[in-house]
């Protein structure tokens, strides 16, 4: 498993510190929130300028956001390797997975918890990366919703079917447990955040989880 720990309830007055106490995990995932999507706002692109310049990782940028396409060019210079929008939030999947991907960024698109993972069905062959929420995005600490396992069993199916390439990734109530399910169920990536930066540990938590 891929383990893409979210810093968002880490400690942003020593964020240097934090990012290099995960400095095992390959992926590191961006919660950004514009507070009109989603309640809550966090940060913006130019967090992604300061982190680059102790971190190597893979920046997996998850944008809940409205209207993402005025975002894009800003997330590709500042050093996203992955950037992920809401099917809810436009109303041109096709063309903004275009756009991601000329500007030579990998595409992703999520769906809420009470999204039919169905609408997806047309984006799957030109899709980089589909992030499944398995809470309602905007806040952290959420249970995990069991019906994200249906989703991701679809989805891999219709995968491993068609030759299709793209990853599944997971966000949200995510521990030992449930990280179990999701891989059972077809997933490649899971999005970690309060369980990992709770605990002291967080390179030994980090390499539990993609060995789960």
């Amino acid at each position: 498993m891929i383990c893409a720990p979210s810093f968002l309830s880490s400690n942003f007055s020593k964020l240097k510190v934090e990012i290099l106490s995960i400095n095992h995990a390959k992926w590191l995932h961006f919660d950004v929130m514009d507070g009109k999507f989603v309640e809550n706002k966090t940060y913006n692109h130019e967090i992604l300028t300061e982190i680059g310049q102790y971190s190597n990782q893979i920046f997996d940028c998850h944008l809940m956001v409205e209207n993402p396409e005025k975002d894009i060019d800003n997330y590709a210079k500042n050093g996203a390797d992955y950037i992920t929008f809401h099917y809810e939030a436009t109303k041109d999947s096709k063309k903004l997975i275009s756009k991601i991907q000329s500007v030579n960024v990998k595409a992703g698109i999520s769906i809420k918890p009470a999204t039919d993972v169905e609408v997806l069905d047309d984006f799957l062959e030109d899709i980089d990366l589909i992030l499944i929420m398995s809470v309602e995005p905007g806040k952290g600490g959420q249970k995990f919703m069991e019906n994200a396992l249906d989703k991701i069993r679809y989805l891999d199916h219709l995968r491993k079917e068609k030759g299709y390439h793209f990853l599944i990734e997971v966000d949200g109530g995510i521990n030992f447990d449930t990280a179990k399910l999701v891989k059972k169920a077809g997933a490649d990536i899971i999005v970690v955040g309060s369980y990992i930066f709770n605990r002291n540990n967080r390179n030994d938590i980090i390499r539990e989880f993609e060995n789960v």
